[in-house]
């Protein structure tokens, strides 16, 4: 485990990118592994993972408080995490990312201004944080460098759910690009809605422009994904327990169907994923029966038929499926163990192969596809 480095700007950041392997194979992934740090893991851990055999090898680790949520650039060669703080030195972190020996070089940090970032998405031009107890979204302009500059705007959520313990103050759970490049869409969790704004060619207009998608009292919108083909978005309510689907067109969400995901009424709902041939959906549960149900998409109309549920270890907070969709990676934050499950791509249902990656308090899968691929 190497101690916390800082790259200079210029050529030390080449240096320690270090002469990538040009490295073709397109079963290689690089796996970055985001944890929680009041326990024994440091931060960050990167792995090789063969998305052909579902081998794993350990490559590099580093030290970064709470790195609850990170995402690469398009290209790979940088990384954005959070620091998952509940005070003000919860903050946003840039990376280099050699994607050969799995190294990270923090280039820079700035403050989110707001507690707890609990998500990160890019664009490659700016950079969105999900400030859950700060409930707000804040929006860090992109250097050309990878390097992040200090907030440029901040959108502050709104409490007026029923739940007199979870939605008493706002709570911003995730913010994401469109797939058609137009707009930011952000879940406010506390006010049971769905957040858009419109984005320039050069900023944001005014955060007060922000237009609302709402659902039902008591939902907890939590995340938001789009389908490939961006005709649709489905979304996972952690308090309901369901996951709504919307048809999509031109930044207007319409919602077409409302199923259960979590049986139980755990109220402890907590990722969702398409597989990426958009056949088969995936949304984990927690709390009760810790899981994750499956569905089967129809494609056409976008609507959800439940085909299975697999139990897995014990607070799968996040999970990931690789590019190829051969299998799928559950971390599981309270078991310590992040489970490789392999996915049947006739019928969605997953199988665990018993190759566990053991990592304490994991909560974050991301995958670097390789060079040349």
């Amino acid at each position: 485990m190497k101690t916390l480095l800082f790259c200079m700007l210029g050529l030390s950041i080449t240096a320690c990118a270090s002469k990538d392997a040009k490295n073709g194979n397109k079963d290689e992934l690089s796996m970055l592994i985001g944890t929680y740090t009041n326990g024994t893991s440091k931060g960050i851990y990167s792995f090789r993972f063969n998305q052909e055999t579902g081998t794993t090898t350990p490559l590099d680790s580093v030290e970064i408080p709470n790195p609850s949520y990170l995402i690469p650039s398009e290209d790979g060669k940088f990384v954005y995490a959070v620091s998952e703080i509940n005070d003000n030195t919860a903050a946003l972190n840039a990376f280099t990312f050699n994607r050969e020996t799995g190294e990270l070089c923090l280039l820079n940090t700035e403050p989110t201004l707001g507690a707890d970032p609990c998500y990160v998405s890019t664009n490659g031009k700016e950079v969105l944080t999900a400030n859950y107890s700060g409930g707000s979204m804040s929006i860090f302009p992109l250097r050309k460098d990878g390097t992040i500059a200090s907030v440029d705007t901040l959108f502050e959520g709104t409490a007026s759910g029923p739940d007199t313990t979870r939605q008493v103050t706002p709570h911003i759970h995730c913010a994401i690009f469109s797939p058609d490049g137009k707009y930011i869409f952000a879940t406010d969790f506390s006010s049971d809605r769905i957040l858009r704004f419109v984005l320039h060619p050069k900023d944001i207009v005014p955060h007060l422009s922000a237009e609302t998608t709402d659902v039902a009292p008591d939902s907890g919108p939590r995340h938001l994904i789009f389908s490939p083909n961006g005709k649709f978005a489905y979304l996972i309510n952690e308090l309901s327990g369901k996951v709504i689907a919307f048809s999509y067109e031109d930044g207007k969400l319409e919602q077409i169907q409302s199923i259960v995901a979590d049986t139980t009424a755990a109220r402890g709902s907590g990722d969702i994923h398409l597989s990426p041939d958009g056949k088969y959906l995936y949304a984990s549960n927690r709390l009760q029966a810790d899981g994750i149900a499956i569905f089967a998409v129809n494609t056409e109309n976008g609507t959800l038929a439940k085909v299975g549920y697999q139990l897995t270890g014990i607070h799968p907070r996040h999970f990931n499926i690789t590019p190829n969709g051969k299998y799928l990676l559950v971390a599981c934050r309270d078991s310590n163990v992040i489970q490789v499950y392999e996915r049947d791509k006739n019928t969605g249902v997953l199988k665990d192969i018993q190759k566990d990656i053991i990592v304490d308090k994991p909560v974050c899968v991301q995958f670097v596809p390789p060079f040349n691929h």
